[in-house]
């Protein structure tokens, strides 16, 4: 990822702040049959290892855990993204010498994928991940809701991965190359937007 130095995010908080948030990553590896991509919500570890480690789980009929991966795996995170329109800068009406542009939060984390079928794994792995996602409901469901049996079954369908962060290139594209303004300009313009992205990233922009 081509990342100016403006927009490099080097904060392992904010960091992992754009893994969480986004919810369902890419999970992309190198064979020699080429490139293989799965989109999967993912977990992050942060207790384990420098960086963090990713844990999530694929269908065992998806090839991409049988296929030899060639070097690091990637797993891909998309933050909150908005289209930015010039007309909402200060310097369109000074000199008209402005163009469109795209904020964004994203970050790709690398590491080598390790793929596992141990049930006892897989359960604390499905455990995890239904927690995150269902705590905030009122009415959280947790598999133990489900009976053992069928659990049991359904864990003999999917295999288990792994995957230590061992580096990270993380960007927050959020207007800090524009002068106050028209920073001001774009937050104000995305503040009023009917998505609910935009207002996300109106409020991410540094002022």
């Amino acid at each position: 990822m081509y990342i100016p130095p403006a927009f490099k995010d080097t904060e392992l908080a904010s960091i992992h702040e754009t893994i969480r948030g986004a919810r369902l990553a890419n999970l992309v590896t190198s064979t020699s049959s080429g490139l293989l991509c799965t989109p999967l919500p993912l977990l992050l570890d942060e207790r384990e290892g420098e960086h963090g480690v990713l844990y999530g789980h694929v269908a065992k009929a998806n090839p991409q855990w049988r296929e030899a991966s060639v070097g690091e795996a990637l797993a891909i995170f998309n933050g909150p993204d908005a289209y930015v329109t010039p007309s909402w800068y200060v310097s369109k009406r000074e000199h008209g010498k402005v163009v469109p542009t795209w904020n964004y939060a994203a970050v790709h984390a690398y590491g080598h994928a390790e793929f596992f079928e141990d049930a006892d794994r897989l359960y604390d792995v499905i455990t995890r991940l239904t927690h995150l996602y269902e705590h905030p409901r009122a009415e959280a469901w947790a598999v133990t809701d489900a009976p053992a049996d069928f659990i049991k079954a359904q864990l003999r369908g999917i295999v288990g991965l792994r995957m230590p962060i061992s580096r990270i290139d993380a960007k927050r594209k959020m207007s800090q190359n524009r002068n106050e303004a028209d920073r001001a300009g774009v937050v104000a313009g995305l503040a009023e937007s009917d998505r609910e992205s935009d207002r996300v990233v109106s409020k991410m922009i540094p002022l």
